[in-house]
């Protein structure tokens, strides 16, 4: 079941356009941080520090991914915005609380909302590629 389920994902990635990647990886990281919050309940350290490692590696590869020449202000806000959603995800691991997940799967949702949530996709691939490189 999991190579099926391995072989769908990887279809779906090499067949995605710039912006179905970036949603993806959004999707990833909301993952990630909500199954972290319930091993923070469950008191499973181990399982709660690597999925927020996860979720970190995710957010700093959509960090690393923003062209911040071409993207203007707009880069420059999304990438202080995802060192802010990295920094409530260290301080939450650290300190084992919940509420800077909370705030930090929160800040996700409405990035990823506002992926889905505007233009066309031809307008979003050109509009993705500005910002991403």
């Amino acid at each position: 079941m999991y190579q099926a389920h391995q072989a769908y994902w990887e279809n779906d990635i090499l067949q995605a356009s710039p912006v179905e990647l970036v949603r993806i990886l959004y999707r990833a990281a909301i993952e990630a941080v909500a199954q972290a919050r319930v091993r923070l309940r469950e008191g499973n350290i181990k399982e709660r520090a690597r999925l927020l490692a996860r979720a970190g590696s995710i957010i700093n590869e959509l960090m690393l991914s923003v062209d911040r020449e071409r993207g203007g202000e707009l880069s420059t806000n999304l990438v202080e915005l995802y060192d802010y959603v990295q920094r409530l995800i260290q301080d939450a691991n650290f300190h084992q609380k919940d509420a800077p997940l909370e705030e930090a799967e929160r800040l996700l949702r409405t990035l990823l909302e506002g992926w889905e949530g505007c233009g066309t996709p031809v307008a979003l691939d050109q509009a993705a590629l500005a910002v991403t490189g």
